[in-house]
């Protein structure tokens, strides 16, 4: 497998993270032995689940803050003692100079090199957090989140999630990043995938990994849901990791910026080169089906307005989700499937007898 490495040491550790974080996704024992049939070729019943995915693949991210409304010059930043920065414009109303939020998840290749990219902070003096918010279009369970940045990673930020499918839900703290966790957000330092029997399964940590300005370009930021969790390698018997990786929207607040100090002087050609810039944003995880279906797919919802991304429920269960059970198939209270027991709804026996009675009258 080959991969551009920009800074040495510390990007091969995150390209392994990431390995690692997918591998991990077994911890969610989404599928057994990779296992998305719902039935056996007995009919019998099994867990399953959609398979693995980038989440975020070509969905629309939000943006408060993009350059180039007015179109506006930013510089690329070098190191403290180069003599001279290259500059360049970036404009809204000129797709060969528009960084708009759409080209952070759209498709990567030699030949698409594209990037989202705030205003400098000779555009935004008052330093105001940027944020950018990713809509799922339906919960999923996710594994990974992975940020790859064109700009030095922040010195400060914060990855959110909703749950609910109610957009006015509050956000989740899903983690922190700061190289000054208790002074920016009152929190200490964790080292990233710290497990301690004490920690609480649903508690937004704070580290100071991945926040320094190196390197200029191509960092990553990467954030394991369960890495550390206590309990995660039993995930089937807790309905509270359950829930910790549950995600119907992500927010990413972008509080402060990494600089070398020298914006103070207030020299505009500095501030042309201090902003935030994205090439990629991954969420990997599964469409959460909580094991009774094997894909999602969008389908038309009730008043037929538009489409929804909906799973193909299986095992006698209905929902966006597969979360009950369907009319007439609840003789015993809808579960989540496991990899011991696919938790199929059941007919109601009443009913059963009801149909018999009126079968044997006719």
């Amino acid at each position: 497998m080959a991969f551009n490495c920009f800074c040495g040491i510390r990007e091969v550790l995150v390209f392994f993270l990431l390995v690692s974080t997918v591998l991990f996704s077994n911890v969610l024992k989404a599928s057994g032995q990779g296992q998305t049939k719902c039935y056996d070729p007995f009919n019998r019943t099994l867990r399953c689940m959609p398979e693995f995915e980038n989440a975020a693949f070509t969905k629309i991210v939000k943006s408060n803050n993009t350059c180039g409304s007015p179109p506006s010059e930013f510089c690329f930043q070098t190191t403290v003692t180069s003599p001279t920065k290259e500059c360049e414009l970036c404009s809204a109303n000129d797709t060969r100079y528009s960084h708009p939020s759409i080209y952070i998840t759209d498709i990567k290749n030699d030949k698409n090199f594209t990037w989202w990219q705030s205003d400098t902070l000779l555009n935004n003096p008052e330093r105001k957090i940027v944020t950018l918010t990713l809509e799922l279009e339906k919960s999923f369970d996710v594994t990974y989140i992975r940020i790859r940045f064109r700009s030095p990673r922040p010195e400060s930020m914060v990855i959110y999630k909703r749950t609910s499918y109610d957009p006015q839900a509050p956000w989740v703290p899903y983690q922190y990043f700061s190289a000054s966790c208790n002074r920016t957000f009152g929190l200490p330092n964790t080292p990233y995938g710290l497990d301690e029997a004490s920690l609480d399964q649903q508690k937004a940590m704070c580290t100071n990994e991945f926040s320094s300005i190196s390197p200029l370009t191509g960092g990553n930021i990467a954030f394991s849901t369960l890495e550390g969790r206590p309990g995660a390698e039993d995930f089937d018997n807790s309905p509270t990791l359950q829930e910790w990786v549950t995600a119907t929207a992500i927010r990413i607040d972008l509080v402060r910026m990494n600089t070398f100090g020298d914006e103070v002087f207030g020299d505009p050609n500095v501030l042309k080169s201090y902003y935030f810039a994205i090439f990629d944003l991954a969420v990997g995880g599964r469409c959460k089906c909580n094991g009774h279906a094997s894909s999602c797919r969008r389908k038309f919802n009730e008043d037929k307005s538009g489409e929804v991304l909906r799973c193909e429920c299986q095992h006698n269960t209905d929902g966006v989700d597969c979360e009950k059970c369907q009319p007439m198939f609840n003789d015993r209270k809808w579960a989540r499937a496991t990899e011991d027991d696919a938790n199929e709804c059941l007919r109601d026996r009443k009913s059963t007898r009801l149909n018999s009675s009126h079968a044997n009258i006719s």
